[in-house]
């Protein structure tokens, strides 16, 4: 089969096409025809020898996390995934090969039901972005009516998903992004949106309940300034602790709680999740989607950033 593989860690432009192996499912495993797989930032993190590298077991290997395609082999009769089925989820990268190729293994627990009124191209973008989202936003700050939350870089991947979320369970939500992005922004659910190139958040925010940064240090002390506007015992949660390894301890100078977060997979979650796409009471938006020959173009344009929502490499036909 086709697959992008990485034989070191590198530029983009480390990123081929190869023919490798198709892989066999064990014990409780799926074989899914990819269709369409998501691109994340931290696939790319990884290929550059940060994110998850560590923990590729032999190069060459092959990228990717999220897939949407076609079930052609399950572990029994009774599955509830029979061959046939069309299903979105996460592969068990980078412990095994990932989804950027025409046939992935999958664990059962990690994969749904593909949404009714999703493209697979669609679908591909949701999951590692939108249960993290979900993981941030529900199960960590607990959105609720009468809570305030600000949420940063809402524009991205994770960013768009958790703007909606926590909309939809009630909460009053601030966002930072581009100006470009503020009405799409509030289309979304976003009680306010701000020019994080023309106004300082900390200028105009206060008494914040929750914080969810997808930014952190890594730009203009996100982190450091975030602590500033939350009020006594708030709640902040960041998601990339690469950027800001002490943010607990400041957190704790600061008087208010904190807390990483790591991706989880979970079935259950995603078909909960594609219910409400299916509703429209979220949606995913999709950037652009590359042919699967283009990866090393997607990941260059990735890092740039700027990226609306998610892109997605096409990788086969539905």
């Amino acid at each position: 089969m086709r697959a992008v593989v990485f034989d070191e860690t590198g530029a983009p432009d480390v990123l081929h096409v190869a023919d490798v192996p198709v892989p066999s499912p064990v014990l409780s495993e799926v074989l899914v025809r990819v269709v369409a797989a998501g691109i994340n930032p931290i696939d790319a993190k990884t290929r550059a020898g940060a994110g998850v590298s560590g923990a590729v077991p032999s190069l060459p290997s092959t990228l990717g996390f999220d897939l949407s395609g076609i079930v052609v082999a399950s572990p029994f009769e009774a599955h509830p995934f029979p061959p046939g089925t069309e299903v979105f989820g996460t592969v068990a990268f980078p412990r095994t090969g990932g989804s950027y190729a025409e046939y992935a293994v999958v664990p059962t627990l990690s994969l749904a039901r593909k949404p009714t009124t999703l493209s697979h191209a669609e679908a591909a973008a949701v999951p590692l972005a939108a249960l993290t989202a979900w993981g941030l936003v529900v199960e960590t700050a607990h959105a609720h009516e009468g809570q305030s939350i600000l949420i940063h870089a809402g524009s991205g991947g994770v960013g768009h998903f958790a703007v909606q979320l926590a909309a939809y369970f009630g909460a009053r939500v601030t966002t930072t992004a581009s100006a470009g992005n503020a009405q799409w922004l509030r289309e979304l659910g976003a009680a306010e949106v701000i020019d994080y190139r023309s106004t300082r958040f900390e200028d105009v925010l206060t008494e914040v309940d929750v914080v969810i940064d997808l930014v952190g240090n890594a730009a203009d002390d996100t982190g450091t300034r975030s602590l500033q506007v939350l009020r006594p015992g708030g709640l902040y949660v960041l998601v990339p602790t690469g950027s800001w390894p002490g943010y607990a301890e400041a957190a704790r100078a600061a008087g208010v709680r904190a807390t990483s977060y790591k991706y989880i997979p979970d079935g259950d979650v995603l078909a909960t999740i594609a219910r409400l796409l299916d509703s429209r009471s979220i949606q995913v938006y999709v950037d652009k989607v590359y042919e699967l020959t283009d990866a090393a173009a997607a990941h260059t344009s990735l890092e740039q950033g700027h990226t609306r929502g998610k892109t997605v490499l096409q990788v086969g036909e539905a």
